[in-house]
């Protein structure tokens, strides 16, 4: 069986030859790591299996009622809306219940649906016609919600495997009335209509694309927990507060500005929380920054721009003088050590006045001259020639002595 999403028998990411066991093709992926452990009890072995559609962006717990032993890449055929589904193996083992424990769903639950078989070639084929539809479907779908000047954008349309139900996911700012709405696409698509709305991440997670670090989306890849994120975590890592830098794809903050925060957290446990002020015999001086990776927090004095590294220790001793009232003379900065290698300068030559114009200006004119008068140059050769024409060349010099045979014989004059 071919890979669905590459279109070719084997796959140039994966290299396992159209049977996916990577997952390399699918979105959220996720790795196995208990599928080679043995199982001694097979009747305590977890039935449900987790299935993947549209390439990994949706995925959903089904019971393993048939006789059939599923493993990661088989496409399935699974219970549907009045029919059925078609997707992709994804998970399991073991692995799924944590997966379900995850996700608080009961594995006794009458609520999850059943696989039906494993998928034949016309459940693809029809698999295959309704995902070129949906391309289709989705224009079109936009094009009635601005008719009807419903204010919501439509993001993404999935329709199931045997075109019977099609769930159109969009996103909207405020509440929206799309009664109308869902009566013109049942009536327009010839399907069952459901409408799910998506925020910004998730409809980046959907499309997918590439950030600013050169990697694919974490919402795309790995990421299915979206947390919220604020200004603060950029200012605990001293970031400008730039929303063109700070904004991802979906125009919210990024989700990677929290992958860090609790390790700067942990690290600003050290440094004084009041030393944002401190004074000194010259006057006060105003906290700039605090850097983590030194143990440093910079100052700068009212009157002056330049910077005073100093320690933690040095501004625990300044705040303890301060409340005695003791003001230092000066402030013991530390001197900072680049550790970025010296660049060396090569050095230059200086040949100004080494090179006389005119000792140039000799040569040429030898070169020159030995050109001029030089006999078996081809080009001096022609100038004497045209020069003196009666004499073309050292082959026409020995033919002026022959007779010419075409003159007739004269008699001689009296």
């Amino acid at each position: 069986m071919s890979c669905t999403s590459c279109g070719t028998g084997k796959p140039n990411g994966c290299k396992s030859n159209g049977g996916c066991s990577t997952g390399g093709c699918n979105r959220l992926n996720v790795h196995d790591w208990l599928s080679n452990l043995p199982i001694d009890d097979t009747e305590s072995s977890c039935r449900i299996i987790e299935v993947s559609f549209n390439q990994g962006s949706r995925k959903d717990f089904y019971r393993n009622s048939t006789l059939n032993i599923f493993s990661k890449g088989d496409i399935v055929a699974v219970e549907g809306v009045s029919g059925f589904d078609v997707g992709t193996v994804n998970l399991t083992g073991e692995l799924v219940r944590l997966q379900m424990k995850k996700k608080r769903v009961d594995e006794n639950s009458s609520d999850i649906k059943k696989i039906l078989r494993l998928a034949t070639d016309n459940d693809i084929s029809k698999w295959k016609e309704t995902k070129a539809r949906e391309r289709e479907v989705l224009i079109r779908s936009r094009a009635i919600a601005r008719q009807l000047k419903v204010d919501l954008k439509m993001s993404e349309v999935e329709i199931q495997a045997d075109s019977r139900k099609a769930t159109f996911f969009y996103i909207a700012d405020e509440r929206v009335d799309f009664r109308e709405l869902i009566r013109i696409y049942a009536s327009e698509f010839k399907v069952k209509v459901e409408m799910k709305q998506i925020g910004a991440r998730q409809e980046a997670g959907k499309i997918g694309g590439i950030g600013s670090c050169g990697r694919e989306l974490c919402c795309s890849t790995w990421l299915t927990d979206f947390k919220s994120v604020n200004t603060n975590a950029a200012r605990y890592q001293n970031l400008s507060i730039n929303q063109t830098k700070l904004s991802g794809q979906c125009g919210r903050l990024k989700c990677c500005l929290n992958y860090e925060l609790d390790t700067y957290l942990d690290a600003l446990q050290y440094f004084p929380d009041d030393a944002d002020v401190i004074e000194v015999a010259k006057g006060r001086a105003f906290l700039v920054k605090k850097d983590i990776f030194r143990n440093l927090m910079w100052y700068t004095m009212a009157d002056s721009t330049k910077h005073y590294p100093l320690t933690i220790e040095t501004v625990k001793k300044i705040k303890e003088q301060n409340k005695q009232g003791i003001k230092p003379e000066a402030l013991e900065t530390v001197e900072i050590i680049s550790g970025k290698p010296k660049e060396v300068e090569p050095e230059f030559v200086d040949v100004v006045g080494q090179i006389s114009l005119k000792s140039l200006e000799k040569s040429n004119r030898k070169k020159g001259n030995d050109r001029r008068f030089n006999p078996t140059d081809k080009g001096t050769a022609e100038r004497n020639s045209l020069q003196n024409p009666q004499n073309k060349g050292p082959k026409n010099q020995k033919n002026r002595n022959r007779p010419n045979n075409n003159i007739k014989n004269r008699p001689p004059s009296k």
